[in-house]
């Protein structure tokens, strides 16, 4: 086109030729879309645009999630509060998302990879299998920081969550005050979360002593390779086909719990059996003030969502946070790892804990007391 244009305008001035061809790679450069969904949390141009451009006037963050647990509702309230903060100091964060396994997770952090990132956050849906991708992250000299879940095998810049360890601790503690006599189910979660294990590790540091004595027997102890209600469904059924004969049972998480008390409910056992979970979603404390479920670990989304923020932005600005302690994840060096506590919750402190903080509220807790 510009050969034919050049042949049919001879008279044209050098300036004249510059000034054509400049503005035609200025109008192919702004007609070049992106062929991927970016959920950007920013600034209102996001409403008016998707065109996206490898130009940038503020840090951007690329945050990954692919988990089999994107629809339970702690994740949405991580993604809006991460965000926020980052918005707020001066930065902006592309979202890739899905409930996709590793396998749709490393496509997503390539994508990311490949639009000029300055750090990236991962809520890796397999503690061990995102290595290979997570290593040319690293090897492009981009922060690589674990957010809630460890990623095993590669050095990466940091790891923000909670003390998983002092979350089963909880739930022991809860459960062997209550009822330091009897027979108990374990449930783990997914085997593909490092966290799981800390939990584990967490109420069996409890519960051994009462088992040594004779006055604890754990009766079953059974993991999940997804976060999956529909796998606890399956595996608690194959359980309580063959006992229900339980005093406690304690659940990887909250949507376990309420697999566990649908089950009980339809043997008529619903409130009978001690049941606890850790996220202290709406439901689950519903269940608490219903009486169904015994209690939660509430784990405060809002500080380790900020912490996270700021840490991620401290190593985009080279200045990385002091960390609480270093954890080792198979790789060269330990990981410096900012710490969170998660507290227990009962029927006694929900006023205390998840109301005070505006987790949430009151009137919707009691909801369904109040409406029968």
């Amino acid at each position: 086109m510009k050969k034919n244009f050049l042949q049919k305008n001879i008279g044209l001035t050098i300036n004249a030729i510059f000034t054509f061809v400049l503005l035609g790679l200025v109008f192919l450069g702004c007609t070049k879309k992106s062929n991927n969904i970016i959920l950007k949390q920013n600034t209102q141009t996001e409403k008016t645009t998707q065109k996206r451009t490898k130009e940038k006037t503020k840090p951007r963050i690329g945050f990954s999630i692919a988990t089999d647990t994107f629809i339970i509702e702690r994740w949405n309230k991580d993604i809006k509060i991460f965000s926020s903060e980052i918005t707020a100091m001066g930065g902006e964060v592309l979202f890739q998302l899905s409930a996709g396994g590793t396998d749709a997770q490393i496509t997503q952090i390539e994508f990311l990879l490949s639009e000029n990132i300055d750090a990236l956050v991962v809520v890796p849906h397999d503690s061990d299998l995102l290595s290979g991708v997570i290593q040319q992250v690293v090897d492009k000299k981009i922060p690589v920081i674990a957010y809630d879940r460890l990623i095993n095998g590669v050095p990466i810049d940091a790891y923000v969550s909670f003390d998983n360890k002092a979350v089963g601790m909880l739930m022991a503690k809860s459960l062997t005050q209550k009822c330091p006599h009897g027979n108990y189910l374990i449930i783990n979660g997914s085997k593909k979360d490092n966290n799981s294990y800390e939990v584990n590790r967490g109420v069996m540091n409890v519960l051994e002593p009462f088992v040594s004595r004779g006055e604890i027997q754990i009766k079953k102890q059974i993991w999940l390779e997804e976060w999956s209600f529909d796998e606890a469904i399956k595996k608690a059924e194959e359980v309580f086909a063959l006992s229900t004969d339980f005093d406690a049972i304690t659940c990887g998480n909250d949507q376990i719990a309420e697999a566990v008390m649908q089950l009980l409910a339809e043997r008529r056992l619903a409130g009978k059996i001690l049941v606890t979970g850790q996220d202290a979603d709406l439901s689950a404390c519903q269940h608490i003030v219903e009486g169904t479920q015994f209690m939660t670990v509430y784990k405060p989304i809002k500080a380790l969502a900020a912490r996270a923020a700021t840490v991620t932005m401290a190593l985009i600005n080279g200045k990385p946070e002091h960390p609480d302690e270093y954890v080792p994840n198979k790789s060269s060096k330990h990981i410096p790892f900012y710490c969170e506590q998660p507290y227990a919750v009962t029927k006694n402190n929900l006023a205390e804990t998840v109301i005070k903080d505006g987790f949430h509220t009151e009137k919707d807790i009691y909801r369904n007391l109040i409406e029968n």
